[in-house]
């Protein structure tokens, strides 16, 4: 049974940041000092997502769900298992991942583009 909650608590922590990855970079822009934590996020998720980095949450998934006697995630991982075919179609991979990916970049235009016209103003007066 304990080992079940830790599965669980897995895959919300997994999805909590597959959330942040996306969204972070306009968190920062009400909360300024948080976008080094969504560049780290960022790098993260898209290493393992691009280079096939190994993701510490989905190992511990898989160590909790051979505890509980369940079957490990298959080997294309996380976002596989639970996203995709369920919230998108498997033939939308590619876009889904430009569509995060221009989601980082609008927010970190977003984040970048007050501060860049800020530090201008100042220097001209």
């Amino acid at each position: 049974m304990p080992y079940r909650f830790l599965v669980d608590a897995t895959v919300l922590v997994h999805l909590a940041f597959l959330a942040y990855v996306v969204v972070g970079g306009f968190l920062a822009w009400r909360w300024r000092r948080t976008i080094w934590l969504h560049v780290v996020a960022v790098a993260w998720g898209f290493g393992t997502v691009l280079v096939g980095m190994d993701c510490p949450l989905t190992h511990l998934e898989n160590w909790a769900r051979a505890k509980a006697g369940e079957q490990q995630l298959p080997s294309d991982g996380f976002i596989a298992h639970y996203l995709t075919g369920v919230l998108y179609p498997t033939n939308a991979v590619d876009l889904v991942r430009a569509l995060v990916a221009v989601c980082v970049v609008a927010s970190w235009i977003g984040f970048l583009l007050p501060r860049l016209r800020g530090s201008r103003g100042r220097a001209s007066v």
